[in-house]
């Protein structure tokens, strides 16, 4: 359906002295905080998980040395979406149009959708990471629920599981965020080897931005009247701060990135193309913006976070 004159009345009567609602500010490419960004050539992506071996054990004298058997643990997959948006203007409203060209106005309305759209399915990938029914490549969330087959944590292919979230949900404070460094360094391989992982950047909603910098920032303990030292920020937990996230949906939930690879990925299989032209039997002006991505994770350890109370 193309905007016609009488969708656009206001704009045709000479003496109108502005237009707005389509000039606002945009956030950042929020994303870019939380995602690793790759390239991708093919309709999907996949990313096997391998599993490594076990601890040495000891060789009796005399006796035959163990072998230990490697194998591949579970497989990600990366589905590119076609994201796509377009308007179309008659050609008598781009004819009586009396002020700024109605093709370039509209055309940063149609950045600002693309852009929005992005962000949100962006943040998507932590939003439904509580959701039993958003399942990875080992068959639970992100963060570790399956409802359905009532798994609970990441399963490990030697047995046993690795949380990344709290057994019991925390709000932010001192307390649960000592916990999640705690609970972040006691994580294995799947072989039951600690994997050395540590905490990198707070990902947070704008409702704790605020709780967030007296947390990481003040040099005596928050909220009391001991004169303790904030170990939080002493010990440096979270050496990349905190940044906000304006999409994520729950304000109480927060999330920790840690330094373990190849975890939260964004693959751009199709780059943003915009595309303009005529439609020769009306005469209609068609704009169209296009591009093809996917966001999602592989290893859920790259990742840990809390629902909030």
């Amino acid at each position: 359906m193309a905007i016609s004159r009488a969708q656009m009345l206001k704009e045709l009567i000479p003496g109108l002295n502005a237009l707005f609602g389509l000039e606002y500010k945009r956030y950042a490419e929020e994303h870019k905080q939380i995602f690793q960004t790759e390239s991708s050539d093919r309709s999907f992506e996949e990313e096997t998980k391998l599993s490594g071996f076990g601890a040495a054990p000891v060789k009796a004298e005399g006796s035959a040395m163990d072998y230990d058997n490697a194998q591949e643990a579970f497989t990600a997959r990366y589905t590119h979406e076609t994201v796509v948006l377009g308007f179309a203007l008659t050609e008598e409203a781009v004819e009586d149009n009396l002020y700024a060209s109605l093709g370039s106005r509209y055309t940063k309305a149609l950045a600002r959708a693309m852009a929005h759209t992005k962000q949100v399915k962006a943040a998507a990938v932590l939003n439904n990471g509580f959701n039993g029914a958003y399942l990875g490549g080992d068959g639970v969330s992100l963060f570790g629920t399956n409802a359905a087959a009532s798994l609970v944590n990441h399963p490990l292919v030697g047995g046993g599981t690795n949380a990344n979230t709290p057994a019991t949900a925390a709000d932010m404070n001192e307390t649960s965020l000592e916990n999640a460094f705690i609970q972040i360094a006691a994580w294995t391989d799947e072989r039951g080897l600690l994997v050395s992982a540590r905490p990198k950047k707070m990902i947070l909603p704008s409702a704790l931005q605020f709780v967030a910098s007296r947390l990481l920032k003040t040099t005596l303990r928050v909220g009391t009247a001991d004169n303790d030292i904030n170990a939080v920020k002493e010990e440096g937990v979270v050496p990349e701060g905190y940044v906000i996230n304006h999409y994520l949906t729950d304000p109480d939930a927060w999330f920790l990135t840690t330094d373990v690879p190849d975890g939260l990925k964004h693959f751009v299989r199709v780059g943003m193309k915009t595309g303009s032209d005529t439609d020769f039997d009306t005469g209609n002006m068609r704009y169209k913006a296009r591009e093809r991505y996917s966001f999602g994770w592989s290893d859920p350890l790259a990742a840990w976070g809390s629902p909030g109370v």
